[in-house]
């Protein structure tokens, strides 16, 4: 029976141990971004995570339609281009469009994969999805190039940042040897 028990203690342990090394995720803020009044240069050197699942989706068509990525599904009848970004997808700053809009990537190919966030006032100021409409259940964004449909749950997607990460401050030490008569 003790051996277990020290088997447990070790797994509880090396729980901890993996768990204390994953990045702790906090909402990106407009207050955060000017509190620290990042560059372009800057922002595209911070690592964004998703917070919440993202499924794009098109209704394709007649004719021959080219699909990239994603899959090809059929809803009523319909065949429907879907794109799904899922929680936790790393992201990276690509460009701001206007002032207080991040266009971020989650694809390494092509940079007119992105998804636009802006700081909601309804949301404490968080970057979330911005669409070009919002309806009752849907919201319409541009994607690659085309538009897209998104639900409405996709309005409360979130930039997440690793805080502990970005206030680590990179500290240029050096020592001094001295200085001795003559030198």
């Amino acid at each position: 029976m003790m051996k277990y028990g020290r088997y447990a203690a070790l797994s509880l342990l090396a729980a901890l141990a993996l768990s204390s090394c994953s990045p702790r995720l906090s909402p990106f803020t407009q207050k955060l971004y000017e509190d620290n009044n990042w560059s372009e240069a800057q922002l595209k050197r911070i690592q964004f995570y998703l917070s919440d699942d993202i499924v794009l989706r098109r209704q394709l068509g007649g004719g021959s339609s080219e699909i990239t990525d994603g899959k090809i599904r059929v809803i009523d009848g319909r065949q429907v281009a879907e794109v799904v970004i899922r929680r936790g997808t790393p992201g990276v700053f690509l460009f701001s469009p206007k002032e207080n809009r991040f266009a971020v990537g989650f694809e390494s190919e092509g940079n007119d994969r992105f998804l636009v966030f802006g700081p909601s006032p309804r949301y404490n100021e968080r970057y979330v999805l911005m669409a070009s409409e919002w309806e009752r259940n849907s919201g319409t964004v541009t994607y690659d190039g085309r538009q897209w449909e998104v639900s409405s749950q996709a309005a409360y997607a979130t930039l997440m940042v690793d805080l502990k990460r970005l206030q680590q401050v990179d500290v240029n030490k050096r020592e001094a040897s001295g200085r001795r008569i003559g030198d």
